[in-house]
């Protein structure tokens, strides 16, 4: 075989290395709608997709009140997850009380099969013979006699067994909330998710215990 049939000039080398591929196509020309177009749809989607998980994972909920003060604020929003949950124990949540025929977020302090006794006298809440945390509590209870009475098994104390598929509610601000003490248990139905994360204040933004 010749060898001589393999040279290549050096010079064609060089072109070829320089050449751009819009030296080898012709570049086409870009079409300012079609990409304000697909900017459009693409954020329309994001936002469809926004709005489904808000619809079927999360919500976001406005504070009405002060019942749950020091631990939120009025007018403070908050998101709720609801999917798949199960009340337990201090958690914060919203539910729909047919008896006030309005929305309350309170803090959950028995559960099904629970019992919860307070005693005034000594600004305790017991759950199953176990005293809890004041940690989120300001001021001490008092007993201001509007308590519903069937509950009351001494001066100051009252007792309650938390019936099956409901809870026991109660506001951080126990003082100035009306919760499960005068309206009663809450069914698991009536729970509409509880309380993940602060969105506003701003200043305050975050995950709450």
């Amino acid at each position: 075989m010749d060898n001589n049939n393999l040279n290549v000039d050096p010079k064609d080398i060089e072109l070829a290395s320089k050449a751009a591929p819009k030296d080898l196509k012709e570049e086409e020309p870009v079409n300012i709608a079609n990409e304000i177009l697909d900017w459009i749809e693409s954020f329309v989607f994001a936002v469809f997709v926004i709005i489904l998980i808000f619809i079927f994972l999360f919500r976001i909920v406005t504070v009405d009140g002060h019942s749950m003060d020091s631990t939120l604020s009025d007018k403070d929003r908050v998101i709720i997850s609801h999917l798949n949950y199960d009340p337990k124990n201090d958690d914060i949540v919203v539910v729909n009380s047919s008896v006030l025929n309005k929305t309350l977020i309170k803090r959950v302090i028995g559960i099904s099969g629970d019992t919860v006794k307070i005693d005034y006298n000594i600004n305790t809440v017991y759950v199953n013979g176990k005293a809890i945390s004041n940690e989120h509590i300001d001021n001490t209870m008092l007993d201001k006699g509007m308590f519903d009475p069937s509950f009351k098994i001494s001066d100051g104390v009252y007792e309650y067994k938390v019936p099956e598929n409901s809870i026991f509610i109660m506001g951080d601000n126990r003082n100035n909330s009306t919760d499960s003490r005068t309206i009663g248990f809450i069914s698991k139905d009536d729970v509409m998710g509880h309380v993940i994360f602060r969105l506003y204040p701003f200043k305050e933004f975050g995950s709450i215990k």
